[in-house]
C-alpha cells in the first residue's frame, strides 16, 4: 500500500479539492515556501499519482516582450483515487442482498463462483508444470496485491502456510461466507493440494492462515 507524507496528503487533498493548482497555488494555500512544495510534486508525480501541463498562452503580436517560462498546473491522475476513502463493501453488501431476494442464495453463489473460476483460469494457465511453493507464492502475491497483506512460509515437514493480515472484504464475508468457500476452493484448485483453513478472521480471529500440504502427504 503505498503512503505518503502529511505534506503531501495536505497536497492530494488540496488538488482533489481544486483540480488543478500551481506551485505557487499550493505554497500560498500551505504556507511554505515553493522550494518545498516543489520537492513534495516532485515526489509525487514520479509515483504516478499526479501530472502537469504548462498554462496555455493566448497568442501574442511578435513585438511582445514575454518574460518568463509558463507556469504549470498540477492535476491527480487516476492513481490517485486509491488515496481517498472508497465504500465499495458496503455497494457490494447492498448488490449481492439484492440478488439474494430476487434470486436466491443459489445467485450470490453464482457470482462468487464465476469470479473464482475467471482467476483460477489465469494463475492455472501460468502455473502449468510448476512445483508447490511456486503455486503457494503465487496465490500470496494475487492476495497481497488485493488488499490481504499476505505472506507465506515453508515447513520443514513439507507443507506450508499461508498467511492473510487483513480481510479486503471483511463486512462482505460475514455477511456472505460464500465468499469464503470459494476463497479456501481457490486456494485447493491453484496449488492443486490439500488446504486446511486453521484460522478464520470472518470468525473473530486475528488473521486467515491456512496449511497448503502436497496432495500426497500424510
Amino acid at each position: 500500500m503505498l503512503r505518503i507524507s502529511q505534506p503531501q496528503q495536505d497536497i492530494v487533498k488540496l488538488l482533489r479539492r481544486h483540480g488543478s493548482m500551481t506551485v505557487e497555488d499550493l505554497s500560498r494555500a500551505l504556507g511554505v515556501t515553493s522550494v518545498a512544495v516543489r520537492h513534495h510534486l516532485d515526489v509525487l508525480e514520479a509515483e504516478g499519482l499526479l501530472a502537469s501541463e504548462p498554462e496555455r498562452r493566448a497568442a501574442a503580436p511578435a513585438s511582445a516582450n514575454r518574460r518568463g517560462r509558463p507556469r504549470r498546473f498540477y492535476h491527480l491522475t487516476e492513481a490517485a483515487d486509491d488515496l481517498f476513502p472508497k465504500n465499495y463493501s458496503g455497494l457490494v453488501q447492498v448488490i449481492l442482498e439484492h440478488l439474494e431476494t430476487s434470486g436466491g442464495a443459489e445467485s450470490v453463489e453464482e457470482v462468487f463462483r464465476a469470479r473464482r473460476l475467471g482467476i483460477e483460469a489465469d494463475l492455472r494457465k501460468r502455473l502449468d508444470g510448476e512445483e508447490l511453493a511456486k503455486r503457494v507464492a503465487a496465490v500470496a502475491e494475487l492476495q497481497d496485491r488485493s488488499g490481504y497483506m499476505a505472506d507465506w512460509e515453508a515447513r520443514e515437514d513439507g507443507s506450508f502456510i499461508l498467511r492473510e493480515h487483513n480481510c479486503a472484504i471483511c463486512k462482505v464475508a460475514r455477511r456472505f461466507p460464500q465468499v469464503c468457500s470459494n476463497e479456501l476452493q481457490l486456494i485447493q484448485n491453484v496449488t492443486q493440494a490439500e488446504v486446511v483453513r486453521e484460522q478464520h478472521i470472518a470468525s473473530g480471529d486475528s488473521i486467515c492462515s491456512y496449511r497448503i500440504s502436497p496432495a500426497s502427504f500424510n
